[in-house]
């Protein structure tokens, strides 16, 4: 593994190495165990989305293994003045040791990568969302024990979490569900790749979709840029693409509910199963630190 650009690109095995190691860093952080693995290290983060977790996970995660995290506002680069992203991640393998970019557009990752020779991490593009994927996973088999076997559902838009999730389940052996209104389906290259899994289905009716689910997946309706679209998206979702209490009846009764946040209570889930969920949820946002700190010991040391 060169690089973290999407889990398409990465086998079922290399992502439970991720995950395995995302274990093996929070233990080692909750019982004081220091982990400076990335002594004298530098990784760049570049941000053309604002962000809470991504940035505050990265920073921390880099700080706890020894090396600096430098935080690059693409209004602040020469990248946002036109220079192409080919020549900025050619000068930037020169100064530092590791790319993490959180942007819109997946093609300036894969530039990113293809002409620079440092690793480079997707921190979120519009396509997919990896590192948020591989916490949802870790969180999952810390709660439920394993991952083969179990079914994940999604409820809501078939954005960059559910083209991730799909591709990390099905590769971690799980079935998946998602449910989504037409118009709205995940990206067509994760369904060319989805049609030959018999684990997965894709559906309208979210009672369908979460029955003997094991987790349940949701996100909001509209995502970062998506806003001008709110009102005509809520009238797709409203009233049916939602994660309610009425939705968990049909899933097992000790199902997961995880949100990778932020949350519109009353939207895409209801404040009473949010705050019921909670645990799983925050849980869901911590594992975010352990499983970057992994991918970047994985890519960097």
């Amino acid at each position: 593994m060169k690089h973290l650009l999407k889990l398409l690109d990465l086998t079922g095995e290399e992502i439970l190495d991720i995950l395995n190691l995302a274990d093996q860093l929070k233990y080692e952080k909750k019982n004081g165990i220091l982990h400076r693995r990335l002594e004298g290290k530098s990784l760049g983060m570049i941000f053309q989305k604002s962000s809470t977790r991504t940035r505050i996970s990265f920073e921390a995660g880099m700080f706890q293994l020894g090396g600096q995290a430098l935080y690059l506002n693409a209004t602040d680069m020469q990248i946002k003045r036109g220079e192409p992203v080919e020549d900025t991640a050619r000068v930037l393998s020169r100064y530092i040791d590791g790319i993490m970019i959180r942007t819109f557009d997946q093609s300036e990752v894969e530039a990113l990568a293809e002409y620079g020779d440092i690793p480079v991490i997707n921190g979120l593009t519009d396509v997919c969302h990896p590192c948020q994927v591989l916490a949802d996973l870790m969180t999952v088999r810390e709660y439920k024990g394993a991952l083969e076997g179990l079914k994940m559902c999604y409820i809501g838009d078939g954005n960059n979490m559910t083209n991730s999730l799909i591709v990390g389940g099905l590769k971690t052996g799980m079935s998946v569900s998602v449910a989504c209104p037409e118009g709205y389906d995940p990206d067509p290259t994760i369904l060319d790749f989805a049609k030959d899994f018999p684990e997965f289905a894709l559906c309208r009716d979210p009672m369908e979709a979460a029955q003997g689910a094991d987790v349940i997946f949701t996100d909001v309706w509209a995502s970062m840029g998506q806003e001008a679209e709110m009102e005509k998206r809520r009238a797709a979702f409203e009233g049916i693409y939602q994660v309610n209490t009425e939705l968990l009846s049909v899933a097992n009764d000790d199902c997961l509910v995880q949100h990778c946040l932020p949350a519109h209570r009353g939207e895409e889930i209801t404040a009473e199963v949010f705050e019921s969920h909670s645990a799983e949820i925050f849980e869901e946002a911590e594992n975010r630190l352990h499983a970057q700190k992994a991918v970047m010991v994985m890519l960097m040391e």
